[in-house]
């Protein structure tokens, strides 16, 4: 089988790989980019561990295939930070506890991003609507969505 040549974009820099055609974009990502922080949790799109976004919109990246990152700007969460120190939403993430065993949070923490680019003043049901999608057996999402709130609250301060 032929592999696909796909030129794209990943948190800001521009990457070239080869794939086959069902390959998936998490698979890339992990195995080829070495951008381990995105996770396969369920790989059925249930769980939420792997949330990236494409072209800022938040997908599973356990169900996009690789191939369709052709053209198209992935965010990761190797790509959340601001150089040599954490994104607000990172502190906030550590401030309120809100992580214990690490494989939801990359996750949580890129669509928690896309949230707050869609709307930077969510209600507490909007933050919880909005995060369904993604599972947490640690934590408990009361922490998760106090670090939410204080994070858009800090990003609205800040603006």
């Amino acid at each position: 089988m032929a592999k696909i040549h796909v030129s794209t974009t990943v948190n800001g820099d521009a990457v070239e790989f080869l794939c086959n055609p069902g390959e998936t974009l998490l698979d890339i990502l992990r195995n080829d980019l070495q951008l381990t922080g995105t996770k396969e949790g369920c790989g059925s799109g249930d769980c939420g561990a792997c949330s990236i976004t494409v072209d800022d919109r938040l997908v599973c990246s356990c169900l996009v295939l690789a191939v369709e990152a052709e053209g198209k700007a992935i965010g990761t969460i190797e790509g959340v930070a601001d150089k040599d120190q954490l994104n607000v939403i990172q502190q906030k993430f550590l401030e309120h506890a809100a992580l214990q065993c690490g494989i939801c949070t990359p996750g949580l923490i890129v669509s928690v991003q896309a949230l707050l680019k869609e709307n930077p003043e969510p209600t507490e049901e909007e933050a919880r609507y909005y995060l369904a999608g993604n599972l947490c057996r640690c934590t408990g999402y009361d922490k998760i969505i106090r670090a939410v709130l204080d994070a858009a609250e800090t990003m609205r301060g800040a603006a």
